[in-house]
């Protein structure tokens, strides 16, 4: 089963109050987390949540002068704009759902717009902005743009590395080069057991899925794939200095799922060993939709059988 707060105990309470309707509640925890990653990753979780969009003006209009409730507001339209899109590519999404697409992460984009004209140095919201820029297929100076005024407060923010790396995606706005030369790049400039060592399988994985069936399976288990993959979770991961912080489920499901679909069980072994029953939906969605959970159920039992 997935647990959209991937065991963080923050995040289940913030979830939980979402689904209440608790704004109180939510207000208090989340003026509790002060470190920028920690911060987006737990607004994401509540803004993950559905029905949000039914209480949040309320909490607008009780505190008006806070740029908090905004934010929530605006970080959860844009979960909800993706929610009216669907997940499928664009070739099979009506245009009743762009057009209802596109509204919400207008209004999205206005309430995170506010915030950082009221709080310039907010990089959730400045995040929340990089996430937008993909499905409003903004030009890329104004996407690279976005994407620097987050790492220029904080250089190695997580979910926006992530995020950008999607919006440089070839289904997206990119190339497979430009996604790769991203990923590398990030991952060269980081400090020793940083987590964006996750862009690496990331993006492999979006090659992988990109291709058609015979050449993924070769593509994904080619050597120098493994190896740059293995690379990779020795700079981040699987280096002493690296440390799990709330989010660092997806970290590791990344490199499990990669080394898995790899056929380097072995490595995903390790990396199933830290997740334990931690599943996230991405990226085993992108192998079974219907469930992700399953599907890591099954790579994880192949990978314990061959290691055993």
């Amino acid at each position: 089963m997935v647990d959209p707060a991937q065991g963080d105990p923050t995040a289940r309470a913030l979830h939980e109050a979402a689904q209440r309707g608790d704004w109180g509640t939510v207000r208090d925890l989340l003026g509790s987390v002060t470190d920028p990653d920690d911060h987006a990753f737990h607004v994401s979780v509540l803004a993950g949540v559905t029905g949000v969009q039914d209480w949040i003006g309320e909490w607008v209009d009780a505190e008006p002068r806070s740029s908090l409730p905004l934010l929530v507001r605006g970080a959860h339209a844009v979960f909800w704009a993706w929610e009216a899109r669907g997940g499928a590519r664009a070739a099979q999404t009506g245009q009743d759902q762009f057009r209802e697409f596109w509204r919400r992460l207008k209004f999205a984009e206005n309430c995170l717009d506010e915030v950082v004209e009221r709080e310039p140095d907010d990089t959730t919201a400045r995040t929340f902005l990089v996430v937008s820029a993909r499905g409003r297929e903004v030009d890329p100076a104004e996407a690279q743009r976005r994407f620097d005024e987050v790492v220029t407060r904080h250089p190695g923010h997580r979910l926006a590395h992530e995020h950008m790396l999607q919006y440089l995606c070839r289904k997206w706005s990119g190339s497979h080069e430009q996604m790769f030369g991203f990923a590398r790049e990030a991952l060269a400039k980081a400090p020793a057991g940083s987590p964006l060592g996750q862009l690496v399988p990331a993006a492999h994985l979006e090659m992988w899925l990109d291709l058609p069936p015979g050449e993924d399976a070769d593509y994904i288990g080619a050597d120098e794939v493994i190896d740059e993959m293995n690379a990779a979770a020795d700079q981040s991961v699987r280096h002493p200095s690296y440390v799990r912080r709330p989010g660092w489920a997806t970290v590791h499901n990344l490199f499990a799922m990669g080394f898995a679909f790899s056929g380097d069980l072995i490595s995903a072994a390790g990396q199933f060993d830290v997740i334990g029953d931690q599943v996230t939906a991405w990226p085993w969605q992108y192998f079974d939709g219907a469930d992700p959970a399953g599907a890591f159920s099954r790579s994880r039992d192949k990978a314990y059988a061959a290691r055993a």
